[in-house]
């Protein structure tokens, strides 16, 4: 009962194509971002939970938890995958509102340090899982996020299953079983944004590709064809469908060259703007007004007028931007506290800080206008689909990762990542 859509998902996923440099190289750069996140995220009360529910099951040590400790491959992976999404820093691809890293790499990660994979074919396999789970979330379309699914867990598990399947070496007909499989695991809701449950989602997707490949290549059987027809995850998660966007080009054009990176540590919403406001260069005592056009959708979003804690003021354009003016590094996790935010000097900016809703700019777009105290008028404008070339981009991660790990451990997992070892090389910064 095969399916031309799996079938040929599963025939990608299988092939020795090539990657471009391009893709292997943001591939290599996303692992560190991932893994950054991942380690810096194990202090958060969520991290704590899952770290010790997997410790408390003991079982056969296969994979290494962040924060250390190794417990089965499937538990690895769901408590990597929640914990590396529980500070919300990792990267993002806008053409299915995803998170791709984290369920991906999860997984891949656990089952590479299992099996003993390089990390060449770790980071490979996640390339392609990646690259699946931004085709996958194009096929869905938005009526399938919009109607209330996190794109994070449902189209990220499809990548995790893609990336287990590839070092378990599946066959192209196994591959679309895995694939018919994953449809009955893949789950996640938007309305856990907010909570605890936002990350565990990105770790259910990873654990279910971990599980579903290994059921597979045991010899599980399932309906190769569960993603499509009436019955399939498409039509009853509300999926628009759209073969000729998923399918364009696959293989031969990589989307994942086009991932986005958090270079600062709050809502992506407000990074178009710190990037805008960021090429002007701001500086508090030139301010006399500052003017951010956005689009509608965040207005409601990362908006918030007069945070007074910290997590609230990741969601504030007001507090990020004066946060930016006054010199603070908006990449670090500690920029953002509830002692900054009743800051006398940081409310006094706030207060001349103007946010405007523009429905004639991109949702990855905005537009700051700044008035200086000698009457200066200047602009700028940021699209964070905007191409980055890659020094730059990886000079931002670096310092992302210093950031997070301290510039020493981040030096010395960068060199690991950018080596010929194996997957297992990277477990001493977990």
């Amino acid at each position: 009962m095969n399916t031309p859509f799996a079938g040929q998902l599963a025939a990608f996923a299988t092939s020795q194509i090539k990657p471009s440099v391009l893709a292997r190289q943001m591939a290599r750069l996303s692992a560190l971002d991932w893994l950054a996140c991942g380690c810096a995220g194990t202090a958060e009360p969520v991290s704590r939970i899952l770290r010790d529910q997997a410790l408390s099951e003991a079982g056969a040590a296969q994979a290494t938890l962040f924060g250390g400790t190794q417990v089965p491959a499937r538990m690895a992976a769901l408590a990597n995958g929640t914990i590396s999404h529980a500070l919300d820093y990792d990267d993002t691809h806008f053409a299915h509102i995803g998170h791709p890293s984290v369920a991906v790499f999860s997984a891949a990660f656990a089952l590479g340090e299992l099996q003993g994979n390089s990390l060449q074919q770790v980071i490979e396999a996640a390339l392609f899982g990646m690259e699946l789970s931004i085709r996958v979330g194009l096929w869905l379309g938005r009526s399938h996020y919009q109607k209330g699914y996190h794109q994070t867990a449902t189209a990220g598990a499809f990548g995790a299953t893609v990336a287990a399947g590839r070092l378990l070496g599946l066959n192209t007909d196994q591959m679309e079983m895995a694939l018919g499989l994953c449809a009955t695991r893949a789950a996640g809701l938007k309305a856990q944004f907010g909570t605890m449950g936002k990350p565990y989602n990105a770790g259910l997707a990873a654990t279910a590709g971990v599980e579903v490949a290994q059921l597979i290549k045991a010899g599980f059987e399932a309906n190769p064809g569960a993603m499509e027809g009436t019955l399939g995850f498409g039509a009853t998660h509300h999926g628009e469908g759209n073969l000729e966007a998923a399918l364009q080009d696959l293989g031969q054009v990589w989307l994942f060259e086009t991932i986005s990176h958090k270079f600062h540590a709050c809502c992506h919403g407000l990074h178009a703007a710190l990037e805008a406001s960021r090429s002007l260069d701001l500086a508090a005592p030139e301010i006399a007004s500052l003017t951010v056009r956005t689009h509608p959708r965040w207005m409601t979003v990362c908006n918030q007028p007069a945070p007074d804690t910290g997590l609230g003021a990741k969601f504030s354009y007001r507090t990020v931007l004066a946060l930016q003016a006054l010199g603070k590094d908006t990449a670090r996790l500690d920029s953002y506290s509830d002692a900054l935010c009743r800051d006398p000097r940081l409310v006094a900016l706030r207060d001349q800080i103007h946010v405007q809703a523009d429905d004639s700019l991109a949702e990855t777009a905005a537009h700051v206008t700044l008035v200086r105290r000698d009457g200066k008028r200047l602009e700028a404008s940021h699209d964070l689909q905007a191409p980055v070339g890659y020094e730059a981009r990886e000079a931002r991660l670096l310092a992302k990762a210093a950031a997070l790990l301290g510039p020493s451990r981040s030096a010395a997992l960068w060199s690991v990542l950018q080596g010929a070892g194996s997957a297992a090389d990277v477990t001493p910064f977990f």
